[in-house]
């Protein structure tokens, strides 16, 4: 065999093998971010937020939903429903399955005061970062019963 070809054919084996190398690295890294994130694999952990907010844990989201509280004495499933799907109000939205990013960046906006609601301006107030992450966690991940008008006349 000519050298030229063998050059070629080590150029093309010593290529796969660095790719190769890349991607196990990659994925021995992905691996070790989620064995050190409790709950990760087990799927309660929500997804980080453009809101800036820390990684949204679902469970946590949960019990945070169904706490009365304090400014009004009622809870979120109180009046949007026990999975976010049934306001009590016509006006009230439906949360259960919305994107976790918008529901993030309302709460941040009504605890803020630049969003104002007689009800979840007082509601949000004292929530936490880490509390909006959870519930925003949370209510987007319950079934959806939202709907896109995209092609409706």
């Amino acid at each position: 065999m000519p050298k030229a070809t063998q050059l070629k054919r080590f150029a093309i084996v010593l290529f796969a093998a660095g790719a190769l190398a890349a991607c196990s690295q990659s994925e021995v890294e992905s691996a070790d971010k989620s064995a050190g994130d409790p709950g990760h694999a087990s799927g309660e952990q929500g997804s980080r937020s453009s809101a800036g907010l820390p990684e949204g844990r679902i469970a946590a989201g949960e019990h945070l939903a169904q706490a009365k509280g304090k400014a009004t004495g009622q809870s979120c499933i109180d009046c949007h429903g026990a999975d976010g799907n049934h306001p009590i109000d016509a006006t009230y939205p439906k949360l259960g399955g919305q994107y976790g990013d918008y529901l993030a960046h309302a709460l941040q906006a009504y605890r803020d005061g630049n969003r104002q609601h007689v009800l979840m301006s007082p509601q949000a107030a004292n929530l936490s970062d880490q509390d909006i992450s959870d519930l925003a966690a949370w209510f987007g991940s319950r079934p959806s019963q939202l709907r896109d008008l995209h092609g409706l006349k």
